[in-house]
């Protein structure tokens, strides 16, 4: 008699193995395979991100780098020419050289002694306050002015008696007049950058509002980007008209008549990162100066490869500030666009710091 073949017995068992696990894979929906490539996606985007982030820190480190190079190598020109090495090409040492978050270079001048009184009343430290914000927050205040063209004179004098008396002033090689504004910009960017090594430099006007702590906690964010220019971006109508306010004698370059300049922060408040600034400093002898300053700033940068980044909280107006302030979205500027700063800001500075200042200590919390 013959006996069943075993193999057939396999055969059937491997097949109704083979329907249970069809059977089993389709009653988990495939489960397995659908959680490896979630885990897989986490993966790769918490990669995506780590890599972006080393990216900009790479670019950032390359552009400060590339900045050190070329001021180096103008020290080296001037050697080899035999040209005395200007002050402003000199490179500070940076080993063991404090870092600072900000410099803030308050534009001001020789008449505006009751406006700089204003600042001090309200939204910038005094005395030991203000040192101990250098020392422990890294950032540094300063009322910036040059000279007057009687060096030496009454002007100058008296700027030099109440820096004895406040010891919050930058003084400038520099002579002060409205129509040099373009220059003092470009000279306090040099001369800024080369006393203070820090991530950003930010110019504003004397009769302008600003909540430091929001002002430095706004830069902080953009801390890992090169070349950064940060403003209330505007494009203004280019005036050709002799004798009106903000003439431009250069008009022409700007195309026909009628046209608006290209996209650039408004002057009341701006920040640039620490490469820009060098950049400013090392090039300043070739940089063309237009008749309006912040018009000058953008038209520097205009042709690099520069992030612009306009932030609206940099010009809020001294009404709008307040419920902002309410809602917990507190401005860094504050400042009345018909005046081009606050008007009467020395009658009002108080009442604008009361009604949108971020609180005194607000520059103190923790981080």
């Amino acid at each position: 008699m013959w006996t069943v073949p075993e193999a057939e017995d396999k055969t059937i068992s491997r097949a109704m193995g083979v329907k249970d696990e069809r059977l089993k894979l389709i009653s988990e929906g495939c489960d397995p395979i659908r959680k490896d490539v979630k885990h897989e996606s986490k993966d790769i985007l918490s990669e995506v991100s780590r890599t972006h982030n080393a990216i900009l820190t790479l670019d950032k480190t390359i552009s400060n780098l590339e900045m050190e190079l070329a001021a180096t190598r103008a020290v080296q020109e001037s050697i080899i020419n035999g040209s005395p090495i200007s002050d402003d090409l000199k490179i500070p040492e940076t080993n063991g050289k404090r870092k600072y978050l900000m410099v803030v270079g308050i534009n001001t001048a020789f008449s505006s002694r009751k406006r700089r009184d204003s600042v001090r009343a309200t939204w910038m430290p005094q005395g030991e306050e203000r040192k101990k914000l250098e020392e422990e927050k890294g950032i540094v205040m300063r009322f910036v002015i040059g000279h007057s063209a009687t060096s030496g004179g009454i002007l100058d004098r008296a700027i030099e008696a109440e820096d004895r008396k406040h010891g919050d002033f930058l003084r400038l090689e520099h002579v002060e007049g409205y129509l040099e504004l373009s220059a003092k910009t470009k000279i306090y960017f040099a001369t800024a950058a080369a006393l203070w090594d820090a991530d950003f430099y930010v110019k504003v006007d004397d009769d302008v509002h600003v909540n430091i702590a929001t002002l430095g906690a706004t830069l902080a964010r953009h801390r890992t980007k090169p070349r950064v220019y940060i403003g209330c971006m505007k494009s203004g109508p280019v005036l050709a008209q002799k004798g009106v306010r903000y003439h431009e004698p250069e008009y022409w370059k700007f195309g026909e008549e009628g046209n608006k300049y290209f996209r650039h922060a408004t002057g009341q408040l701006y920040a640039i990162s620490k490469d820009l600034a060098s950049y400013i400093s090392i090039n300043q002898h070739v940089l063309h100066k237009y008749a309006n300053e912040d018009v000058t700033l953008g038209s520097w940068f205009i042709g690099l490869d520069v992030e612009h980044i306009d932030d609206r909280s940099l010009c809020c107006g001294t009404t709008d500030c307040e419920w902002k302030a309410q809602a917990g979205n507190v401005c860094v500027a504050s400042f009345d666009w018909t005046c081009s700063g606050i008007c009467k800001s020395v009658e009002r500075m108080k009442d604008v710091h009361r009604r949108c200042g971020e609180g005194k200590n607000a520059l103190w919390s923790e981080a």
